[in-house]
C-alpha cells in the first residue's frame, strides 16, 4: 500500500520537474537527438571528468541519505534532490557557461515557486513564534511539551512532519503538548537551544522534552564532548527515545486540575425592594 502511495506522489509537478531535472544532463548527453541540438559537433558521450562528478554524486547522496534515515522511496528521492541538481549545474557549466547560468536560473525560481508538497493529515500542534515557546512554557509549568525545531528547507525535517503529525494526534492531551518553531524563521531561537540551522548542519530537526518549564532530554542529542550523535527519525524511535506511551499514561492520569468556578446569585430583601450578592463556589 505504502509503495502505491509512493508511485501516487511521483506524478505530482514538484517531483516530475525535479526528477527531469536531475538527469537533465545525463538526457543531455545521451539522447542522440537532444544532443545534436545543445552539443552540436560534439561527441554524444559522457567523458571522463563528467563520469567522476556523476559517481562522486552518487556516493553523497547513499552517505546523505543514509545520514537522514531515509527508508522509502519518497524520502530518498527528497532527500538526493539538491545534491543531483548541484551536480547538474556543476556539469552544464562544464560543458558551456551560458547553458550553466540558465540551468542555475531554473534551479531557483523552481525552489521558489514549486516547493515540496506536505503530507496533510489530522494533526494537533501549536506553531510558535520567535518568543512563543518560552512565554507558554513560563505561562503554565504543569504542561508537558515535546517541541521540534525545523526548518522548511530541510528534506530531513519535510520528511519528519507527517510522522510528527501523526504522532501529536494520538497522543496530545491537555497537559501533554507538541509544538514547532522554524528556526529558519527564526534564528534566535536556534541560538538559545543551541541548535545549528546550517546548510551542513546535523542537528536538524531537533526535538526537546520538556517537563516544568525546563528542557529534559533532546534528540539527536549531544555526548560529553560537544559531538551530535546520530539519530534516525521514524515514528517508533521518536516513540521510545521519549518513552511516550509512560509519558502519555503518566500525564493522562495527573489531568490539569480546573479552576473552581464561582457563580453569582441573588437574593431579595424581606422587603422586596434590596438585593445583596452572594458568591456561592460550586
Amino acid at each position: 500500500m505504502g509503495f502505491l502511495k509512493d508511485i501516487k506522489r511521483l506524478t505530482e509537478p514538484y517531483f516530475v520537474v525535479n526528477i527531469i531535472l536531475s538527469l537533465s544532463y545525463l538526457i543531455a548527453k545521451r539522447v542522440t537527438f537532444v544532443c545534436n541540438v545543445l552539443f552540436p559537433g560534439a561527441e554524444c558521450e559522457l567523458d571522463m571528468r563528467e563520469s567522476e562528478i556523476l559517481f562522486f554524486l552518487l556516493i553523497v547522496v547513499m552517505i546523505r541519505t543514509r545520514k537522514s534515515g531515509s527508508v522509502t522511496m519518497i524520502n530518498y528521492l527528497s532527500s538526493s534532490f539538491v545534491y543531483t541538481k548541484v551536480a547538474n549545474l556543476i556539469l552544464w557549466f562544464y560543458a558551456d557557461a551560458r547553458m550553466g547560468i540558465v540551468y542555475g536560473v531554473i534551479f531557483v525560481l523552481l525552489a521558489l515557486l514549486l516547493p515540496e508538497p506536505t503530507i496533510s493529515g489530522p494533526e494537533n500542534i501549536v506553531y510558535f513564534r520567535a518568543s512563543g515557546l518560552d512565554e507558554e512554557l513560563e505561562r503554565n509549568k504543569k504542561v508537558t511539551w515535546l517541541v521540534v525545531f525545523y526548518t522548511a528547507w530541510n528534506p530531513s525535517c519535510v520528511n519528519f512532519a507527517p510522522v510528527y503529525s501523526r504522532l501529536s494526534y494520538e497522543y496530545a492531551l491537555e497537559n501533554l503538548k507538541f509544538g514547532k518553531v522554524d528556526i529558519g524563521r527564526f534564528p534566535e531561537v536556534a541560538r538559545k537551544y543551541r541548535i545549528s540551522d546550517s546548510a551542513t548542519s546535523k542537528q536538524l530537526p531537533t526535538i526537546i522534552l520538556f517537563k516544568e518549564g525546563k528542557e529534559v532530554t533532546r534528540r539527536p542529542a549531544v555526548d560529553s564532548k560537544g559531538k551530535i550523535m546520530k539519530f534516525f527519525f521514524s515514528e517508533d524511535n521518536v516513540k521510545a527515545a521519549f518513552d511516550l506511551n509512560n509519558l502519555y499514561n503518566e500525564c493522562k492520569s495527573n489531568p490539569l486540575k480546573t479552576p473552581k468556578k464561582k457563580k453569582q446569585i441573588t437574593e431579595g430583601g424581606d422587603n422586596g425592594d434590596m438585593s445583596s450578592n452572594h458568591l456561592k463556589e460550586e
